[in-house]
C-alpha cells in the first residue's frame, strides 16, 4: 500500500480495521479488505497518481464502473482499486471531509480534530487515529467492530479515550456502545467535567 500510494502528493492515510491492527502492532482478526482514506479534494489526484497496472472503480447500483466514467459530483463510496495484472481488488478508498487545518467527521461536522491528531504517523505510514476509527464504527457496530473496540479501547491514552467517549455521547448517543460511557461520563458528572475536551 505504501509503495502504491506513497509517491502521490495527495493526502491519504490507512484507515478501518487494518489501521487499528497496525496501531496495535498485531493482527487481531481477519480483514475482508484494506481501507485507506482521502478527502474529496485529494481524491482525483490520488487516483491520477496510481501507477500501472492499477485502476480505480466507482460503485454503481449493481456493480462498479471505471472512475473515468463516474459522476464525480456524486457521493461515490468507496472507490475500489484493482490490480489489472493479477485480477484482484487490492484497496478500498473511503472519502472523508476536512479543511486545510482539520479533519471533519463526514456524518456530523461538529466533530473535528486537527490533522495531526486525526491522522498519526506510525513508522512512516500515515494512519487514522484509533479513537477516530472507532467513531466511524460506532453508528451500527457489527461483531467485528465490537471486537475492534474491545481490543483498542484498553490501549488508548486517557486523552484519546476521553475524546472518544465524548464523541460517542455527542454524535452517536443511540449507539449500543454509548451504554459503556453513560454512567461515569454522563454530562454533569464530575468525571465528565474533568475529562471533557
Amino acid at each position: 500500500m505504501a509503495e502504491l500510494l506513497g509517491p502521490s502528493s495527495a493526502r491519504w492515510w490507512l484507515s478501518g480495521g487494518v489501521a487499528l491492527d497496525y496501531w496495535l502492532g498485531l493482527n487481531t482478526r481477519e480483514h475482508a479488505n484494506t481501507d485507506v482514506s482521502t478527502t474529496r479534494a485529494d481524491l482525483p489526484q490520488l487516483l491520477r497518481d496510481l501507477p500501472a497496472p492499477y485502476s480505480a472503480w466507482a460503485p454503481t447500483g449493481d456493480g462498479v464502473l471505471p472512475w473515468e466514467e463516474a459522476d464525480v459530483d456524486a457521493d461515490l463510496q468507496p472507490i475500489r482499486i484493482h490490480d489489472d495484472a493479477t485480477g484482484t481488488w487490492v484497496l478500498q478508498v473511503d472519502i472523508e471531509d476536512g479543511t486545510d487545518r482539520a479533519w471533519i467527521y463526514r456524518r456530523d461536522p461538529r466533530l473535528q480534530l486537527p490533522w495531526d491528531r486525526a491522522v498519526i504517523n506510525l513508522d512512516g505510514t500515515l494512519t487514522g487515529a484509533p479513537e477516530v476509527q472507532l467513531v466511524w464504527k460506532a453508528l451500527r457496530p457489527r461483531p467485528e467492530d465490537d471486537a475492534d473496540k474491545d481490543a483498542v479501547l484498553p490501549e488508548l491514552s486517557p486523552e484519546a479515550s476521553a475524546w472518544w467517549e465524548h464523541a460517542i455521547l455527542t454524535i452517536h448517543p443511540h449507539s449500543s456502545w454509548s451504554i459503556h460511557v453513560r454512567g461515569p461520563f454522563a454530562p454533569g458528572k464530575a468525571s465528565w467535567n474533568k475529562t471533557k475536551r
